[in-house]
């Protein structure tokens, strides 16, 4: 008999576009700023519900190209840079939704965290076969589609993770890159 594994799930009010996954794009039906979150009650909203079961490990592909890839390790929001090549500060209010901690796991859901290891967001991962398009489907504690978001890929190697935004969606001349890159910090266990 297998047992279901339970994911922790992060409650509405944790939800917030990230680094390491959001792009305002065309795609999105919610925008940047539609989330506020709650660090007071992050970890207590995580660890007592249980309604959204994600998909088992069992359930699993093995994955290639880009998508293995993208799962191969944890990623931080590094850099940010705009259509002129020109640094952007992690603070800047086009980017600090998109800062913090990814993890894409091999069964297709993903968890991001703040820099400070606040929930943010999780769902389901999908990168195109061609590696030019990273898609997440971001739910609730109940597993009920939060948003779904479309971003273009810049760069996907084992030594980056960059993807286009675009503070206004309806023009594509301005643009900032939001750039991550591996790290070894382990995904936070709420």
């Amino acid at each position: 008999m297998h047992k279901k594994r339970v994911v922790p799930v992060l409650a509405v009010a944790l939800f917030l576009p990230l680094a390491a996954c959001s792009t305002n794009s065309e795609s999105s039906s919610m925008s940047a700023n539609s989330y506020a979150t709650t660090s007071a009650g992050a970890a207590s909203s995580v660890k007592s519900s249980s309604a959204y079961a994600a998909p088992s490990a069992s359930a699993s592909k093995a994955l290639h190209g880009p998508s293995a890839t993208l799962a191969a390790t944890p990623w931080e929001t590094t850099s940010a840079r705009n259509q002129l090549g020109k640094q952007v500060p992690l603070t800047n209010a086009d980017v600090q939704n998109y800062v913090g901690f990814a993890y894409f796991k091999a069964d297709g859901t993903f968890t991001m965290y703040t820099l400070k290891n606040a929930p943010k967001m999780h769902g389901e991962w999908t990168v195109s076969p061609d590696g030019k398009t990273r898609t997440i489907v971001a739910r609730d504690a109940r597993g009920k589609v939060m948003f779904k978001r479309a971003s273009q890929i810049v760069k996907l190697d084992k030594h980056v993770f960059t993807y286009r935004t675009f503070p206004d969606a309806a023009d594509k001349s301005v643009y900032i890159d939001i750039v991550h890159t591996p790290t070894h910090h382990r995904e936070p266990a709420h």
